[in-house]
């Protein structure tokens, strides 16, 4: 039982990780002073969040487990983010995108999270949603700037929406962990979030004026442990003072 509950609040944690990574890559580079500081101020966000998670697995784990290890010292196929959070920050365009994607899904998640019957998991859920909701809000207010903005900013929300949507379905998939942590009454069955999901996420679309794509085949395998090409690079520099130092601490 504690394995399935480690594994399944490591497959939220992992999420929250590498996006907080991702947008810890942009500090000092974005657009204007105020919106570097509102991503950067995200991604401190969601590395708390992470630090919560990972100090429960560490608990869970023993064997001297801390959350720096939990966090920082698994291989590759280990980490249980899904493809979308890992993708890289092709331009503001993208980062907009791919936050607003994760947004709508992260904040429905937390909802029926606080729920949950592990109080700890539940105190969590519960103490993030605020920040959450802010994201939510932060993203899709810039995906409407840029989809009716000029036609340089449409074209460019336009492209980014369609090629991260790919990744969106595997926000929905169960695994193994999941299902035991559903039965239990500790997780959320994701699946019953889809349609609430693409409701809410095409309405912002809409207002924004950007189309909504019509694909067949969606991207999967991040749950799995099964990365794109990014994933290596992101974990070579995450994970550097970790393995470069050992046992470090601040």
């Amino acid at each position: 039982m504690k394995e399935l509950l480690a594994s399944y609040i490591i497959g939220i944690a992992d999420n929250s990780l590498i996006l907080g990574q991702r947008l810890g890559e942009l500090c000092g580079h974005g657009p204007s002073i105020e919106t570097d500081i509102a991503l950067t101020n995200i991604s401190l966000d969601l590395l708390g969040q992470t630090r919560s998670y990972c100090q429960y697995v560490a608990k869970l784990q023993g064997n001297n487990a801390t959350e720096d290890s939990v966090a920082f010292l698994r291989i590759e196929r280990e980490y249980r983010n899904v493809l979308l959070v890992e993708q890289p920050n092709t331009d503001f365009g993208y980062t907009l995108a791919r936050q607003f994607l994760f947004d709508h899904f992260h904040l429905l998640l937390l909802q029926e999270l606080q729920n949950s019957k592990d109080q700890t998991l539940a105190a969590i859920a519960k103490k993030s949603i605020k920040e959450v909701s802010y994201h939510t809000r932060f993203s899709s207010d810039w995906i409407k700037r840029l989809g009716d903005g000029t036609a340089e900013s449409h074209d460019r929300i336009q492209k980014a929406i369609h090629h991260l949507w790919a990744f969106t379905d595997e926000l929905f998939h169960q695994t193994e962990a999941d299902k035991a942590m559903v039965s239990e009454g500790i997780g959320v069955d994701v699946t019953l979030l889809k349609a609430t999901y693409y409701k809410n996420v095409n309405a912002i679309l809409e207002e924004a004026t950007v189309a909504i794509p019509q694909l067949e085949y969606f991207q999967k395998g991040g749950k799995q442990g099964i990365h794109s090409e990014h994933m290596g690079y992101i974990l070579a520099e995450m994970q550097y003072m970790q393995r470069a130092y050992p046992n470090m601490n601040w």
